[in-house]
């Protein structure tokens, strides 16, 4: 199993339905920066800067994700490979990797924790409702402006491997290595296919497969391969069992019964099945 993997969309979106539910309409009575590298070295301010600020909203897009303040400035977070927001009782104990800590009005810790430190908190501004760290960022197919027809006219013409260019959060975001294995093993595409030898018939449907495949993920509450992604309640999302090919070399296809291989990929691999998804 690879540990490593990043939370993706539908593990990011499961922690922001989660702060959603559980901070919106509170107010920051405290907040503690317990590790430099918590904030982001361009952040506008400190983390303190929250101080007495009414939380409004918490948005997403892709991977990264804010909360929004009765003032002007944004919270934005980027979880990493290994951060988590929990949800805990001011009196409960520090976790051993808290990175930053907001005691809320309700007597509750809004609490960042982040084993590995890849993760960080940024002070922003929005601009046009997307935070200037965000803006570079593509919509992703969750975003009720994503524009399927045009993604995957923009994909069609690119030369690249077909796995690379859906990994490119310049082209679409939220989808890491877990979902794009799972999404060309659905539309029966090898993943070093060069996205401009495929249709646009078939780009849009490799689309689709990756917004279903992480819809079913996201009603699972993510992919967890150990403790390092949680949700907020820190409960472990469990969609890894429905998994049909990342972490699954040498096992049966789902669809056709061959065996599962594994490619060398960047600096990780690709799960894939040689029967269902040829050259």
């Amino acid at each position: 199993r690879n540990k490593q993997e990043m939370p993706e969309l539908p593990e990011v979106e499961t922690v922001r339905a989660g702060l959603e539910a559980n901070v919106v309409g509170k107010k920051i009575k405290e907040v503690k920066q317990l590790h430099p590298r918590a904030l982001r070295a361009d952040s506008l301010a400190p983390i303190t800067a929250f101080n007495g600020a009414k939380i409004k909203a918490v948005k997403r897009r892709g991977k990264f994700m804010w909360l929004e303040f009765d003032r002007p400035e944004v919270l934005v977070a980027h979880l990493g490979m290994s951060g988590q927001f929990k949800i805990q009782k001011k009196s409960s104990e520090y976790e051993r990797h808290l990175r930053a800590n907001f005691t809320l009005s309700n007597g509750m810790d809004m609490r960042f924790i982040d084993q590995r430190t890849f993760g960080w908190l940024c002070v922003d501004q929005l601009n046009d409702g997307i935070p200037n760290v965000v803006s570079h960022i593509a919509k992703d197919l969750f975003d009720d402006e994503f524009n399927k027809k045009e993604v995957a006219k923009k994909i069609s013409s690119k030369r690249g491997q077909i796995k690379k260019i859906i990994l490119d959060q310049n082209v679409v975001s939220g989808i890491g290595n877990i979902y794009a294995d799972e999404a060309l093993w659905a539309a029966k595409i090898h993943p070093e296919i060069p996205a401009n030898e495929l249709s646009i018939p078939e780009i849009s449907n490799l689309l689709t497969q990756a917004g279903k495949v992480m819809a079913k993920a996201l009603k699972a509450g993510g992919t967890s391969f150990d403790a390092l992604y949680i949700n907020v309640n820190g409960e472990s999302g469990y969609f890894e069992r429905s998994l049909a090919v990342y972490g699954r070399e040498g096992e049966p296809c789902r669809r056709c019964g061959s065996e599962i291989s594994r490619i060398a990929f960047a600096n990780r691999s690709s799960r894939f099945c040689p029967a269902c998804q040829t050259r």
